[in-house]
């Protein structure tokens, strides 16, 4: 047997391999984002079109399937956080924050469900989590420097009024639409920079 005859069967084996894992990972995204915001291993395998046991010789536990999940979709998420026009007026900014901030809650709705929802569980969920706040922390100090002029309070109050905890309790507690929900947050956060 020839060499590229016995590389071409574990060619195929790997390429399978990769495209049930792939299968899975994208399973595990298009449930959550459908609204099963803590899918068994069950439901993905099934969606995902292999059994149980190949699930779980592609992931040890769940874990390991959300670290996997968050490196498909990392990419995408952070580059809903770049760009955008950083330069203006100190009114024009707050907005192009908050409408970014928006956009990124509309779009990762069910995905920060999901991890609020089994963050107590996983610990990568909690670094993931204590990360992305930072990350938004960070994201809302390079559209608004002047932040680092306010009290700490006012800076933890800002936070919290740009938070997805909050834009989610205006759209789907008090019924917002994301217009009014937007306009909101900005009139917000202007009212505390105008206190520096």
């Amino acid at each position: 047997m020839s060499k590229t005859t016995a590389q071409k069967p574990a060619d195929g084996r790997r390429q399978r391999t990769e495209r049930s894992r792939a299968a899975i990972v994208s399973a595990a995204v298009d449930l959550v984002n459908e609204g099963v915001l803590i899918p068994t291993a069950q439901q993905i395998a099934e969606r995902a079109g292999v059994g149980l046991r190949t699930f779980f010789r592609h992931f040890e536990d769940m874990s390991s399937l959300f670290v996997a999940v968050d490196e498909s979709i990392r990419d995408e998420y952070i580059a809903l956080t770049l760009g955008g026009d950083r330069k203006g007026t100190l009114d024009e900014r707050i907005e192009h924050a908050v409408d970014r901030h928006a956009e990124v809650y509309e779009q990762n709705t069910n995905i920060a469900l999901c991890t609020a929802a089994q963050r107590w569980k996983y610990e990568f969920l909690r670094k993931n989590y204590a990360k992305m706040q930072r990350g938004l922390r960070k994201d809302l100090d390079d559209w608004l420097p002047e932040l680092t002029q306010l009290d700490k309070a006012y800076r933890e109050a800002v936070d919290a009024i740009a938070s997805f905890e909050m834009w989610y309790r205006l759209r789907e507690h008090q019924g917002l639409s994301k217009a009014a929900s937007r306009e909101l947050i900005s009139t917000l956060i202007k009212d505390i920079l105008a206190r520096r």
